[in-house]
């Protein structure tokens, strides 16, 4: 492992010169590009390519120092739905915890209380990245871009950065969460960008494990069970759409599991809920739940296509129109969801130790709407007549 005094010579000088960015760019013809400078290697095609010097993309070996512990984990995108889960995760499970995370004006004050150790870094400015690896033996990748950034800015161009300091630096594990059939859609950019990624990865030689995931019951509740309780409009496709939605807790055990697995190295693995919904069943779930109807706005599917055509016309829609790209595929008539039998078998995790969407939301709804009978109370014991 580098000590801090090698490392800005032992590092690319693309990575540690401010503001010097390596080039990238989207490939224009079908053939494959040079494999040493490319995301490929076997499977469908990846356009996006990496164009680097070859010091940078050569493994490089750096000077011995002091060991690194096992125990200690870097987490990016700590701040996230999901990065948050594995945060505590790690936490709980004894882990030396460091979270990168991006200069804010609300500081992450959260995981310093919770015990993690706060660094401030940017994937987008690659030469902020090196220091934060420095004493780490796993990084564990949960980081996406903001909805207002450009999708290559972080999920492309930012990784491929952090991955190629991870490597330089001899990180002895790298954790990536990806998208569920992300190979099969590369009309859709942020599906491309994941699946480039994984081959980015696969190609450097790190130890590695590739999760792919399919969806999160948590980003439900702002979806569909607040606007339901508020009575306001909840929107849906008319597409039958299946998604085995899973708790981020789940994922983040799961994680953790795998990370103190070996037969996990070098595999990519899918993480599904038990079942996969349709969004008429769990807006019909959360209906039954909170005790009332539901307003629902229902967008046909040839809306979506034709919005992202339109945006296809004006250089600043471009990033909207990927966004729509990606809704239009969770709009389709498609199945996120994979079999679980496999993963549960090499992690030695049974199937009922996995929450269900209806007891996540069950949970939720008892719990607010005992808050807000109390709430309701409170509101009459408080009254005062004149």
């Amino acid at each position: 492992m580098a000590t801090s005094t090698s490392l800005a010579a032992a590092l690319p000088s693309r990575l540690t010169s401010p503001g010097h960015r390596g080039a990238l760019s989207w490939a224009t013809s079908s053939a494959r590009p040079h494999p040493a400078r490319a995301v490929s290697s076997g499977g469908p095609r990846c356009r996006l390519v990496v164009t680097c010097n070859a010091q940078a993309a050569a493994p490089m070996s750096i000077g011995q120092g002091t060991p690194v512990r096992p125990t200690s984990v870097l987490v990016v995108g700590a701040t996230g739905t999901l990065g948050r889960q594995v945060v505590r995760r790690a936490l709980d499970e004894g882990y030396d915890v460091r979270c990168l995370v991006r200069p804010r004006p609300a500081p992450a004050d959260f995981l310093r209380d919770w015990g993690a150790t706060v660094v401030n870094a940017d994937l987008s400015k690659p030469e902020t990245i090196p220091a934060t690896l420095v004493g780490v033996h796993t990084v564990i990748d949960c980081a996406t871009g903001r909805p207002e950034e450009p999708i290559r800015t972080v999920d492309w161009e930012g990784k491929v950065a952090l991955i190629q300091c991870a490597k330089a630096m001899g990180i002895q594990k790298y954790v990536f969460y990806s998208i569920h059939n992300c190979d099969k859609h590369p009309e859709v950019p942020l599906m491309e960008i994941k699946y480039c990624t994984e081959r980015f990865i696969q190609d450097t030689g790190l130890d590695y494990t590739i999760i792919r995931l399919c969806g999160f019951m948590q980003g439900l509740i702002g979806q569909y069970a607040v606007p339901i309780l508020e009575e306001k409009s909840v929107w849906g496709t008319d597409a039958p759409t299946r998604i085995a939605y899973m708790d981020t807790q789940d994922v983040a055990r799961l994680t953790f599991v795998a990370l103190r697995n070996e037969k996990a190295s070098k595999k990519l693995l899918t993480f599904a809920g038990p079942r996969a919904w349709t969004t008429q069943e769990v807006i019909t779930l959360c209906e039954r739940l909170a005790g009332q109807d539901a307003n629902v706005t229902t967008v046909p599917v040839a809306v979506l296509r034709f919005t992202r055509q339109l945006t296809r016309f004006f250089q600043w829609t471009n990033d909207v129109a990927d966004r729509l790209a990606f809704s239009e595929v969770l709009s389709s008539d498609t199945v996120f969801s994979a079999p679980m039998n496999e993963t549960y078998q090499l992690l030695g995790v049974e199937a009922k130790d996995i929450l269900t969407l209806e007891k996540y939301l069950q949970d939720y709804f008892s719990n607010i709407l005992k808050k807000l009978k109390g709430l309701k109370a409170q509101s009459k014991q408080s009254d005062i007549y004149f």
